[in-house]
């Protein structure tokens, strides 16, 4: 392939996936628009007309921001291929780290700063104007600053010796590998499950154990009927944060824990919150977690092949307009671009996470009250303003879970079989 016809298509690649991201988020929001006066049936009994409209508009703000977001992340890689960025990156640390290693390492490190400061401006409005127009933030300004130190704190703790091996493995272990950084990249992550409960969740929150009540009796009769284990249940403080709320499984093996936002608990019924953790306890039964972490090694050791055949042409780094050929330039270049090639797959990754959103929501039926689960489900969404109305099409790319109507009507349906 030559590096002008890579360059047309890499090209193509990005404007059409700019392109049907706008056309998804204009057919959004139109269809949120005109649907925003009117509650659906199945749901005038339990959400207001003003919450409805409440949803709509939270929805259409969000989406607008994405939109923009989506733009400048595209102009960004624009610049950082073809406009020259990576050269530039490169030349200064060329004339400043003489390690190739250390020199590919603050290449990248660079280049993803550069990245996140692009989005920092998105994040500070959704946060202090969306979340906080709507009612939602409870974050300070110094909160703020403080939960984004820690996180470039702990992405360059964990992070930098991630990619000093990743680099090393490149350059040392032959036409191979990418087998070795896929190895290397499993035992990581593995790693971060074991030790997110212990040793990075309570960085950012504040986890103390459910106190003796009605509530946490009910909850574990339930984990003993569905015979789950685990290292305890904990409340976390969401509330400093946002009033969103919700609840999740973390860790694995002797470092498993159940986790509830104080949101959650504030605003569910104790059969609620007992039929929210039975839909968590399908995914467990289901083995839907280990199922996606599967994969997702799977897609990455697919990535990293494709990787490891294109390093070593000349026509993808031309194609890009880069002038280095290092690892560290590759690495960067081929996961960069990777987004547009990929993004019209994003319906098939949907379509399994809401087959097993659906698994579990008939898992929940069957082991606790399924309409404690329907009203539990209305709350959350009326809380946290999510649209009942969206697109159906721009679900099917964005959303994860089924939409309200289509999740309810199964599960109304699973309750009588």
């Amino acid at each position: 392939m030559s590096a002008q016809i890579f360059e047309k298509i890499f090209l193509a690649a990005l404007f059409a996936s700019i392109l049907v991201k706008f056309w998804l988020a204009i057919r959004h929001i139109r269809h949120i628009a005109e649907k925003r006066n009117a509650v659906p049936e199945e749901f005038s009994a339990r959400i207001t007309q003003e919450d409805h409209r409440r949803a709509a508009d939270y929805t259409i703000s969000n989406t607008k921001l994405n939109l923009a977001s989506d733009l400048v992340e595209a102009i960004f890689v624009l610049w950082f291929t073809l406009g020259g960025g990576l050269n530039v990156l490169d030349a200064f640390w060329s004339g400043h780290v003489e390690s190739p290693v250390a020199r590919g390492m603050m290449l990248i490190a660079s280049a993803l700063l550069l990245m996140e400061l692009v989005e920092f401006p998105f994040a500070v409005y959704k946060t202090f104007i969306i979340e906080q127009r709507f009612g939602f933030n409870k974050m300070t300004l110094k909160l703020f600053i403080l939960d984004g130190f820690k996180k470039v704190l702990l992405a360059a703790l964990l992070g930098l010796p991630l990619l000093a091996l990743i680099l090393w493995l490149m350059a040392k272990m032959g036409g191979n590998w990418w087998l070795d950084v896929w190895f290397a990249w499993i035992a990581f992550n593995l790693f971060i499950i074991a030790v997110y409960p212990t040793w990075i969740a309570p960085v950012f929150n504040k986890f103390k154990p459910l106190e003796p009540s009605p509530m946490k009796q009910r909850i574990e009769k339930l984990l003993e009927k569905c015979g789950f284990e685990s290292n305890g249940l904990f409340v976390m403080d969401g509330s400093r944060r946002s009033s969103h709320g919700n609840a999740y499984f973390t860790g694995f093996g002797r470092t498993k824990r159940i986790v509830f936002f104080d949101t959650l608990l504030s605003n569910l019924a104790e059969s609620e919150v007992e039929a929210v953790l039975a839909h968590e306890l399908g995914h467990f039964r289901h083995r839907h977690v280990a199922k996606r972490i599967a994969m997702s090694f799977m897609l990455s050791l697919l990535f990293l092949w494709v990787l490891g055949h294109v390093r070593g042409e000349a026509w993808f780094f031309e194609g890009l307009n880069a002038q280095s050929r290092s690892d560290a330039a590759a690495l960067m270049l081929f996961f960069m671009i990777a987004p547009s090639f990929t993004f019209l797959l994003k319906p098939l990754l949907s379509f399994y996470s809401r087959k097993n959103e659906f698994e579990a929501d008939d898992y929940a039926a069957k082991q606790s009250d399924g309409e404690s689960l329907i009203a539990a489900l209305t709350k959350l969404y009326q809380e946290s303003a999510k649209t009942l109305t969206p697109d159906p099409l721009y679900s099917v790319f964005y959303d994860s879970h089924p939409p309200a109507s289509i999740r309810i009507a199964h599960l109304r349906k699973a309750m009588h079989n």
